[in-house]
């Protein structure tokens, strides 16, 4: 696929909601059954869109089966038929008590935060709760600036879903970049910080400024890295081209790099049409140009993104527009993912064939990976060792810096989807970090190697 044109010039942000979206020429070009899934099961996951997705990225002609389609619309799939015809009774019935009980029921049934990101992520500074920083690795603290809580659009897939459902119940974000700086001054062995949501991108320039400011002072010269999550190129890249302070955001990034900062833009892209179009690709040119690099991730995705030509195409032209090929992710264990998941054996062996059919430039990006409690875990491979196969694993972020690039085994599991899933090769009762509970997460008791060492112990070396 060339370059395209983009169809509908579009200027001026608007977003769309499962409400709005019958206002638009586009709900005629779905059948019943499609706009009857959008109004179910927007119920219960967040549906948003824009007009620049609607008429530059997805091919009308080719839905339901489009993988930008499938990438941002709801699907009957997502739930269980059980669940769709009590939320579609309700909705019938007009029972909107009713409705939104059987709506919570099912939230609470995706493991709405999953990887301690609530229950063990959370630092505290001078005795309070940090709700809006999580501080997993020793290097990296994530920020949820309060203002970047939304995007320009929603991936169905999206793991931080309960962000966006219109309850303040379990959401990130904090205005108080004061808290962050003194949690900086007290955590020497910080390095990096990321601030992520939701999507940063959508804050205006003055509000973005607020925020990387006071990382650029003197007295925190040893934050060397600054990364911002975002969608934007894909689904809103007029954010650094026609938007009214485009030219704000790209010299507030001139600016951080100028300071000596290494400034990365770390762009979700799930497949190679998000940044087939000139605006796209003109909002890359002029991010590059500021000194920022631009880096891409995703996780592999049933029905957007699971063949290995996918990944190909995207690494390849990643490279060649100067983006740098991050991480292929496995999509994790929340919200709908028996939607979109793919098993574990699945996944490697996409990244694999993708992996081998492109150029050295390309093979920066690792994968298959999984983030997972103990930390982000590689599929490394899949091997016969002895009597027995097995996945082959090993952690490139750990809770504890001493767990990284230790390889380990797991049992090979042709159905396993999640690293809940996957059971110590070779009759170890747990891998080196420690045992899994029934629930997948890491029990008290869990020692490192020498056994001296507990995970609370491991959780508040970074809190």
């Amino acid at each position: 696929m060339g370059v395209q044109v983009d169809v509908e010039p579009v200027t001026r942000y608007r977003a769309i909601n499962s409400a709005q979206l019958r206002q638009t020429p586009y709900w005629s070009k779905l059948s019943r059954e499609l706009q009857d899934a959008v109004e179910v099961v927007s119920t219960v996951l967040p549906f948003r869109t824009n007009e620049y997705v609607l008429a530059n990225l997805i091919d009308w002609n080719a839905i339901p089966d489009d993988p930008i389609f499938r990438l941002v619309f709801p699907h009957r799939d997502m739930l269980a038929p059980a669940q769709y015809k009590s939320l579609r009774d309700h909705l019938n019935a007009g029972n909107r008590a009713r409705l939104q009980d059987a709506v919570m029921a099912i939230r609470t049934e995706m493991n709405p935060h999953p990887a301690g990101q609530m229950s063990h992520n959370v630092p505290t500074v001078d005795g309070h709760r940090l709700t809006g920083v999580q501080h997993k690795y020793r290097e990296t603290v994530l920020f949820f600036p309060s203002a970047g809580q939304t995007c320009h659009a929603y991936c169905a897939f999206c793991f931080r879903w309960p962000q966006f459902v219109g309850t303040a119940v379990g959401r990130f974000g904090a205005r108080d970049v004061d808290a962050l700086e003194r949690y900086l001054h007290a955590n020497k062995d910080v390095t990096d910080v990321l601030f992520t949501g939701g999507d940063p991108m959508i804050m205006n320039a003055a509000s973005l400024r607020q925020y990387l400011r006071p990382l650029l002072s003197p007295h925190l010269e040893r934050i060397q890295s600054i990364r911002i999550g975002t969608k934007s190129i894909s689904y809103w890249p007029q954010r650094f081209v026609t938007d009214e302070d485009a030219d704000d955001i790209l010299r507030l990034f001139d600016d951080v790099t100028r300071r000596g900062r290494h400034l990365a833009l770390m762009a979700h892209i799930s497949h190679p049409r998000e940044i087939d179009t000139t605006l796209s690709r003109r909002a890359i040119e002029r991010v590059r140009a500021t000194g920022a690099i631009v880096r891409t991730q995703s996780p592999i995705v049933k029905n957007v993104n699971d063949d290995p030509g996918t990944w190909e195409e995207l690494w390849n032209t990643s490279v060649r527009l100067g983006i740098v090929p991050y991480y292929m992710f496995v999509e994790r264990d929340t919200g709908p993912r028996k939607y979109f998941e793919v098993t574990l054996h699945r996944a490697y062996e996409v990244f694999r064939q993708a992996y081998s059919r492109v150029s050295g430039l390309a093979r920066t990006v690792r994968g298959p990976l999984m983030s997972a409690f103990p930390g982000k875990i590689l599929i490394d491979g899949i091997a016969q060792i002895g009597a027995e196969q097995v996945f082959a694993l090993q952690l490139i972020q750990g809770r504890q810096s001493e767990w990284v690039r230790r390889p380990f085994y797991a049992k090979f599991d042709m159905e396993a989807t999640w690293f809940d899933d996957l059971h110590p090769a070779f009759g170890e009762e747990r891998f080196f970090f420690g045992r899994q509970d029934p629930q997948g997460f890491l029990t008290d008791d869990q020692c490192s190697p020498s056994g001296d060492i507990d995970i609370e112990s491991a959780v508040s070396t970074f809190a």
